[in-house]
This record gives structure tokens, sequence and C-alpha cells, in this order.
């Protein structure tokens, strides 16, 4: 089991672990084929795999959650104000898992692992096992 410390700088933003994920398997160098699983121990934030070319693709979505479940809503009674960040979290995810042959992710030609900052800024733990 490793663990990755992904620090965000914002309060929502999406941060792209791929290379830090390929670089615990490329030191896994007995390990050929398998799959990787990662997993995150915190309620206001999320992992994704979505498309890693065209940056507004992370800003759309960020826009689209932001819009439909905004930070003050009327109801929410949370005291922390960020149960739309629990709310996000649980929409995204808290667990992904990839296949990987030949210590490569096998992830499509746009594809790249996300960490979703709900809540932030602040360090994040996201663990990764490899079976």
């Amino acid at each position: 089991m490793k663990t990755l410390k992904i620090q965000s700088k914002q309060r929502e933003e999406m941060i792209e672990i791929t290379a830090q994920v390929e670089q615990v398997l490329r030191a896994e160098r007995e390990l050929k084929d398998g799959v990787c699983v990662l997993f995150t121990q915190h309620t206001t934030c999320g992992l994704t795999i979505n498309e890693n070319a065209d940056p507004d693709v992370k800003s759309d979505l960020l826009l689209f959650l932001r819009k439909t479940i905004p930070q003050f809503y009327e109801g929410f009674r949370h005291f922390e104000h960020n149960s739309d960040a629990h709310i996000k979290a649980s929409l995204v995810g808290a667990s992904l898992t990839v296949p990987f042959a030949d210590g490569t992710l096998l992830l499509g030609r746009w594809q790249g692992i996300y960490l979703c900052e709900f809540d932030g800024a602040r360090e994040r733990k996201v663990l990764l096992k490899i079976i």
C-alpha cells in the first residue's frame, strides 16, 4: 500500500495525479500486469477519470457542479458550510480501479486520473494498492 499526498490550492479544483500513480507503478518493477486501486480517505473530495488534453473540460465540470450544487443553499444545515462538498464528493466517488499492463496504466488516449477537490485548500491523501 502506497500513499500519495496531494496539496490543493483552491476550494474547488481538479488536480491530475496520473504521473504520480505511474511513478509508483514504475517503482514496482516486478509487477507487470494487474490493477491499481485508488481510494481517498476524505468526505469532501473524490477521484475521477476524465479528459486531460483540454483544460476547459475541468473548468466545465467544476462549473456545472458549482451551479447545480451551490455552497450556500437554503436548507443546508451542516454548520461547516461545506454540505455542497460532501454531496459533490459522493456523486464523484471515493475510489477508482485502473488496469495496467507492462507497468503502464491502460488509460485511453485522452484520459487522466484526477483528485477532485471540493473543500480546499488542504492536503489530501490517496491510498494506492497494486494487485
